[in-house]
């Protein structure tokens, strides 16, 4: 019922709004990403405020600034329009367009001056990402989606991997904040899979481990723990490369449900059967 509900909300997405106001969405997101990103690399290894919302999960004074640069940008141009962003939380005004807005993934990064790190909005007409922009200002590269348009690193058009075995495969993944408190099967995932690959990396902002998928630097990426904010532009960009996303169990991918498996499609079941494999060995041990 509810995949019936999200076709039709694509559907009348893309039947509904003028092509005009479809292209006005994309620049705005656009214009946002960039502006922020330039930001955020000025700002770059200055002093900078930083406080805790957790243990070890950050946040910066360049955190906020962008993201109240992100929201004023777009509101400029859609003022009824709802807001959903790491930092602020939600703003409702009833409309069925929501931006979805990470102002700096990476944070933790940031705040060390390790320059890996994006901003990323996303645009949801009742409750479906249409569009997705993913900015990373350090390579000044612009990962771009439209929901059945396709995707695109600076205007050039992109698509995931061809490999076809984990054997050959570099794979991503990142630590969910709450690893100190249960990190064994955390860490067996990260084992299982650096034994039967190439390599595993860890960036440290998913938002770049997706996109990368989208244009073929990396062949699959596997986390928990995350938010809207971290996967619904770089979800799209990855779908719309041709890759697969979806739950740990196999079951299909929701940005508000805390676990993603993303690949280039073919490798998709074997990474979940390693999945599977580990939790099997921990449901057989306890």
């Amino acid at each position: 019922m509810r995949a019936k509900k999200r076709q039709e909300s694509e559907e009348n997405f893309l039947m509904n709004p003028k092509i005009e106001e479809i292209s006005e969405l994309k620049e705005t997101a656009v214009k946002a990403a960039l502006e922020a990103g330039k930001l955020a690399k000025r700002l770059l290894a200055k002093d900078t405020k930083i406080s805790f919302k957790g243990e070890i999960d950050l946040v910066t004074e360049v955190d906020l600034r962008s993201e109240k640069q992100i929201i004023e940008e777009i509101s400029k141009k859609f003022p009824d329009h709802e807001f959903l962003s790491e930092e602020s939380g939600a703003k409702k005004t009833g409309s069925k367009y929501l931006w979805i807005i990470d102002p700096l993934d990476g944070t933790t990064n940031y705040a060390h001056g390790f320059p890996i790190f994006a901003i990323s909005i996303a645009l949801a007409f009742e409750n479906n990402v249409l569009l997705g922009a993913v900015y990373d200002p350090n390579f000044n590269e612009l990962f771009l989606a439209e929901k059945g348009k396709g995707a695109t690193l600076n205007g050039k058009r992109i698509f995931v991997s061809k490999t076809s075995h984990l054997s050959k495969a570099l794979l991503a993944t990142g630590f969910p904040y709450y690893i100190h408190e249960n990190p064994k099967k955390i860490f067996e995932y990260f084992e299982s899979f650096y034994l039967k690959t190439q390599g595993v990396r860890r960036l440290g902002a998913a938002t770049l481990d997706l996109t990368y998928i989208a244009c073929g630097r990396i062949d699959g990426f596997w986390e928990a723990g995350l938010k809207p904010w971290d996967t619904a532009a770089a979800g799209l960009v990855v779908s719309e490369a041709g890759g697969t996303l979806s739950r740990f169990n196999g079951a299909p991918f929701d940005d508000y449900l805390p676990e993603i498996v993303a690949s280039n499609g073919i490798l998709h079941q074997e990474m979940l059967f390693t999945i599977r494999e580990v939790n099997a060995e921990n449901e057989a041990i306890s």
